[in-house]
């Protein structure tokens, strides 16, 4: 597939991009590069390969959500510069 100037001018208007003569000439290029091994990579017979989400083949790591009994409220406010016995007391920000 061939790229024109042409058309990377209008995408780059469209993108906002300002883009020398000598740019757009090299972008074609490149992008011209680009599909030519897009185009080769769409030759390979891929008809037996599964497909993947990822390179290699990854299980959850989650463990079971167990219950477990928590810091008792006296203990965790005892470690705050200010509580009110219910809660840590902050600043109040609007």
């Amino acid at each position: 597939m061939k790229i024109t100037p042409q058309e990377i001018s209008h995408v780059a208007e469209l993108a906002r991009l300002h883009m020398s003569q000598e740019e757009v000439e090299a972008m074609a290029l490149q992008l011209d590069d680009i599909l030519t091994y897009v185009a080769k990579l769409n030759e390979l017979d891929t008809e037996a390969v599964t497909p993947t989400t990822h390179a290699i083949s990854i299980t959850n790591a989650f463990r079971e959500d167990d219950m477990k009994p928590s810091l008792p409220r006296e203990k965790a406010l005892v470690n705050g510069p200010k509580q009110n016995g219910e809660a840590f007391v902050v600043p109040r920000v609007i």
